[in-house]
């Protein structure tokens, strides 16, 4: 089947939806322990009582931690509906986060294919999740975009690699079931979406000017962080931790996960808010991996500066600069801010 076909055929499964079997329960130890993954050190990620000052209930997930539930429920999808490829490389993340995610909510999360588009040649997917609290409440959004990479752009023989090497019961390599694929759509009904409410203990907007920097952060990536981040967040891509995998799909070395550096750089901007609920929307489009070696690991330099403010709203749009060995990680990165 040609390229152009296999699109085609992909085309016809925009629309596939299906739910999470059971809900998700935040748990207190799981955040602290993705916010340990992202290195977040912000306290309402660590301690109720600072939570609480901020207004919040209990602990409060990481702008990024919704990714960890949506990788294990994405798995049906890249497993017996986008198939056909014989690699996956992210390359565009949208968390809306419409009220944050605190500890004890216990969330429903729905998956679908919502895009797919031919670019130069390349398959961009897009599957996105949303996820509903139990008052029926959308309380976040996250759009995820893939590059499906076929037969024709990796060696041979990374098939064999990646099956040998893979974690029990993770299939990343999906089956063709095009004879038997039945598409399952979403229900009709309208989504009650969150409200974030109260104002956010950010920088006043009075204090604020189009232009201003934020202070340029460096972290540190070693080995063992990605493979902490890899069972933290249910990635089971060795691309990140298999040296020989990362050589045949064209990569020096392993690489850091995407979600890793956005949940890195996510943690850098509410670093500077003080308030991990003012931020409504974090879209980062990645540019190049960020390497890691054995030996040293990788240094990732955070950046930051205004670049809009709304008066009427009292908000603003950050972008975030991320460069490693000299090379831009993110090629746009922008955070939507709530301001006092």
């Amino acid at each position: 089947m040609t390229a152009a076909a296999e699109t085609s055929l992909l085309e016809d499964r925009v629309g596939h939806w299906y739910q999470m079997d059971d809900t998700y329960l935040v748990g207190r130890e799981k955040i602290r322990e993705f916010a340990r993954a992202v290195q977040d050190k912000h306290p309402a990620h660590w301690k109720v009582a600072e939570a609480q000052k901020l207004g919040y209930p209990g602990l409060v997930a990481p702008l990024t931690f919704t990714s960890a539930p949506a990788m294990a429920c994405n798995q049906r999808m890249f497993e017996q509906v986008v198939v056909g490829y014989d690699m996956y490389l992210q390359t565009e993340e949208v968390f809306e986060q419409h009220r944050p995610i605190v500890e004890g909510d216990e969330l429903t999360i729905d998956v679908e294919l919502t895009a797919v588009r031919r670019i130069a040649g390349r398959d961009l997917i897009t599957v996105t999740n949303t996820f509903t609290d139990a008052a029926g409440e959308v309380v976040h959004t996250l759009h995820t975009t893939v590059v499906g990479i076929g037969s024709d752009d990796v060696d041979p023989a990374i098939r064999p690699a990646v099956a040998g090497v893979m974690m029990h019961g993770i299939n990343m390599l999906g089956t063709d079931n095009t004879g038997e694929y039945h598409k399952s759509l979403r229900p009709e009904g309208v989504q009650r979406i969150a409200e974030a409410g109260g104002t956010p203990a950010s920088p006043s907007f009075d204090t604020l000017n189009v232009g201003d920097e934020l202070p340029v952060h460096h972290t540190r990536l070693s080995r063992g962080d990605l493979v902490n981040y890899a069972g933290v967040a249910g990635d089971a891509n060795p691309l990140h931790w298999d040296i020989k995998v990362a050589n045949l799909a064209g990569q020096p070395d392993v690489l850091a996960h995407g979600m890793l550096t956005m949940g890195l750089g996510a943690s850098f901007g509410t670093s500077w808010t003080g308030d991990p609920g003012s931020v409504t929307r974090y879209a980062v489009r990645l540019s190049q991996p960020a390497i890691v070696p054995v030996d040293g690991g990788a240094d990732i330099e955070y950046s930051g500066r205004i670049k809009s403010l709304d008066p009427e709203t009292r908000s603003g749009v950050v972008i975030v600069g991320a460069k490693s060995q000299g090379r831009k990680i993110f090629g746009l990165a922008t955070l939507n801010v709530r301001f006092s």
